[in-house]
């Protein structure tokens, strides 16, 4: 801000502020929460209404753009929380009950609807990790309560003063003693607490931190640079995924972290209340005005500060360790805000910094910009531009002509097979090229363990190609089903010569045959090196100048996609089933993802190739479209989209770059289709086209997924609900717009396996046991 402004309503709660700001005792964060979805990110906070009146106005505002949003107006909250998509509030609460409310934001945050999930005992603390909401509920033995977790059982921990919440565990510390101890599924936090008594406790995506009574500080799990942990006293803790921010005594902030993540220079001497962070967003309360700055994504460096006048804390009716002076002015009758149980005092630690002149916005007067510093920029900005531009034109030139290969979902009018329609190859393979990586499949001896079958083989068994043992089309040609001499059932995948073309038509022909050549060596390329019980096995291959032939083992029971949508009865009629051909298929694209050498993106999931063998083991086949993918989840290869219409990742079509995360959009898509029994792309009942993403999330995100759930299956009884409602928040996750914001193939594995142990079995939590019903 270039001036502060201070309306006389506000003086006296300014001068209150003020008084605030040379305490050195912080409340515990719980007015601030940060949220994000695909592509937003959303702060929230609790604003003060004004002195005296103990309301408190819940305010968000996404980035980027930077859109304001007010949720339910009319209400007051007194806690907040955020995590991946979604933020819970708690009313405040009555003599001996609480609610607590959770919105679910979309990508454009036009629809926030708001649901209760919890009215019951009170609630006296609260935390949220990326996917989970746990709450501390005041009743016998503190008991410890979560939300979106339907397979963790919370009752390990009992008898808490506070808890913080991980990706995947839950960490507290004991009422009593003040020891730390954490339960969940995350090894590397999990078991490895630190001993002694601590004061206070902040959990990451994979790490924890707890500060001791005397203000030392403890972290362990996945911590990153801990070498460059600054040492001293501190009073709280801000974690995200391998990063952390800790006040000082003096509440002056202290950042570290991976890819040399530190303290923004314009906050060096900045004093704060109180922090928070969500994986790579930090925010924290200002000492001397209480406004809101946040730091951490590129979003914050022009513009930190995010609102002004909010809560400095909690407002609470019991505070073991004293309150803040004249904070009941800010709370309802017979509330206060406390202040923590603060650790010795150090002399050597500095005394708190003076508030500065002005507000914090990044720029100070050493770094104001000069008129000849704006000339250079100006230049050096138009030379870039015209570089960039020329490198563009270059780009466009050698493209030109070139198209992505993408296929049809499948036709909505009628229920036959799925048509696939490709367009100009991204780059056909010539024979010459064709003969040269057949040649390096073999000499490699990738191809030892594969038979090379005769043609007179192979046309008898399929009574030269008959169209009455053909099953299916593949990525490069037509499937057929054969019994080979020795009585084994094999499926033989054909590529049809393209026929001859007229003369206008013949570069596309052309084209096309490159096409089934790249797809026909790119299948026996993987899957001769690739061994895994989830997917279709390779046997052999027959090749010459004018056939191209693969044989794989032959699959009973056909695809997911002619369960789910042609056959009139199908063994698929069970969730149980449902969530077991959907982890078999998440963990072979786990293999090729994680354990194949280098890494295979398989690039048209969808549930036409995810096949079912007798056993009813669901294995992914067809890698025709497959690619060997970049050895580590930041990188990325850039190339013309390829893959299904309906499965396609939108962010590799938009910006031609392909990653391990655009299987993970893809398998959603299946996992969509498992859970409403509709197609990817099919017609709603006005006869329109309509995406299953579109369609299905937005009923996810509200928590209400038994509306869109296939009515071909039998009512879900009460626990297998919970395992559909997990899938289904999977779903969502797996979709989401960016990759960076989807779960990996492993994690997708480890969730549908706890999700059909929850369906299998009663679980030994329910998932409230109180009114779902919205306020």
């Amino acid at each position: 801000m270039a001036s502060f402004l201070i309306n006389s309503s506000f003086f006296t709660l300014f001068i209150f502020f003020c008084f605030l700001s040379s305490l050195t005792i912080i409340t515990t964060l719980s007015t601030v929460s940060i949220s994000e979805t695909s592509n937003q990110t959303f702060i929230c906070a609790l604003q003060v209404q004004g002195q005296g009146q103990g309301q408190s106005n819940l305010n968000c505002t996404s980035f980027p753009p930077r859109i304001p949003l007010q949720l339910n107006p009319n209400l007051s909250y007194s806690e907040i929380v955020g995590g991946s998509g979604f933020l819970c509030a708690l009313r405040p609460p009555s003599s001996s009950n609480s609610i607590m409310v959770c919105w679910r934001f979309s990508a454009n945050a036009s629809n926030v609807p708001f649901k209760r999930i919890y009215h019951g005992p009170v609630i006296q603390s609260m935390d949220a990790g990326n996917s989970h909401v746990c709450a501390l509920v005041t009743d016998n033995n503190n008991s410890l309560r979560c939300w979106q977790w339907p397979h963790f059982d919370s009752s390990k921990l009992t008898n808490l003063s506070s808890i913080a919440v991980g990706q995947d565990f839950v960490c507290g510390l004991s009422e009593s003693s003040g020891e730390v101890t954490c339960i969940g599924g995350d090894t590397g936090v999990v078991g490895r607490e630190p001993g002694g008594a601590h004061s206070a406790i902040a959990a990451g995506f994979r790490h924890a931190c707890a500060i001791s009574l005397d203000g030392s500080m403890d972290c362990w799990g996945d911590t990153g640079s801990m070498d460059q942990k600054p040492q001293g006293k501190f009073l709280d803790l801000a974690l995200g995924e391998n990063r952390t921010c800790a006040l000082r005594i003096n509440k002056t902030v202290a950042c570290w972290g991976s890819n040399n993540f530190r303290t923004p220079q314009r906050f060096e001497r900045t004093s704060f209340e109180a922090i928070v962070a969500k994986r790579s967003v930090f925010c924290g309360i200002v000492s001397y005005n209480f406004s809101l700055v946040c730091w951490g994504a590129s979003v914050f460096e022009t513009n930190s500060e995010v609102f002004e006048n909010v809560l400095p804390g909690p407002c609470r009716s019991n505070c073991p360790c004293g309150i803040l002076t004249d904070s009941a002015t800010l709370c309802s009758s017979g509330m206060s805000i406390c202040t923590p149980c603060s650790p010795r005092n150090d002399p050597d630690s500095p005394s708190p910094l003076p508030p500065p002149t002005n507000p914090p916005t990044g720029a100070t007067n050493s770094s104001r910009w000069s008129k000849k510093m704006v000339a250079f920029l100006v230049v050096g900005c138009v030379g870039c531009s015209s570089l960039l531009l020329v490198f563009c034109f270059f780009i466009y030139w050698h493209c030109k002509g070139k198209g992505g290969r993408v296929h049809d979902s499948g036709r909505l009018d009628e229920s036959g097979s799925e048509s696939a329609s490709p367009s100009p190859p991204e780059g056909g393979a010539s024979r010459g090229v064709l003969e040269k990586r057949l040649s390096h499949v073999i000499s490699m001896g990738n191809g030892s363990h594969l038979e090379e079958y005769t043609l007179q083989v192979l046309l008898e068994a399929t009574n030269n190609f008959s169209e009455d043992k053909k099953i299916g089309t593949g990525s490069f040609g037509s499937v057929y089903h054969a019994t080979l001499q020795d009585g084994k059932e094999v499926a033989i995948k054909r590529a049809e010569n393209s026929p001859h073309s007229p003369s206008n038509a013949l570069l596309g022909a052309t084209r096309r045959q490159e096409d089934k050549d790249s797809a026909f060596v790119n299948e026996l390329e993987n899957l001769s090196r690739l061994h895994h019980k989830n997917l279709v096995r390779l046997l052999g291959f027959y090749e010459d100048s004018n056939e191209r032939i693969l044989v794989y083992e032959y699959m009973n029971n056909g695809s997911l996609n002619e369960h789910l949508h042609k056959l009139q009865s199908s063994a698929l009629m069970s969730w149980a089933v449902r969530i077991k051909v959907a982890l078999d298929a998440a963990r072979g694209i786990e293999y090729l993802h994680q354990y194949a050498i280098p890494p295979i993106i398989h690039r048209d999931i969808k549930s036409s190739n995810i096949l079912l063998d007798s056993k009813w083991t669901a294995k992914v086949s067809d890698f025709g479209l497959s690619l060997m993918g970049p050895e580590d989840e930041e990188s990325h290869l850039s190339l013309l989209a390829a893959g299904t219409v309906g499965y396609m990742d939108p962010e590799y079509y938009r910006l031609q770059m392909l990653t391990t995360k655009s299987d993970v959009y893809s398998f959603g898509v299946v996992l969509l289709e498992l859970l409403s029994g509709h197609k990817a792309i099919h017609k709603n009942e006005n006869g329109v086209p309509r995406n299953v993403v579109d369609f299905v999330v937005p009923y996810i995100n509200q928590d209400e997924i038994h509306r869109v759930l296939d009515r071909r299956m039998p009512q879900p009884t009460p626990f297998e609900i919970e395992a559909v409602a997990y899938v289904g928040y999977l779903a969502a996750d797996c979709v989401r717009l960016e990759g960076r914001d989807r779960p990996t193939m492993t994690e997708v594995a480890n969730y549908l396996e706890r999700a059909l142990a929850v369906c299998l079995a009663k679980p030994s939590m329910s998932r409230s046991t109180t009114n779902t019903s919205s306020e």
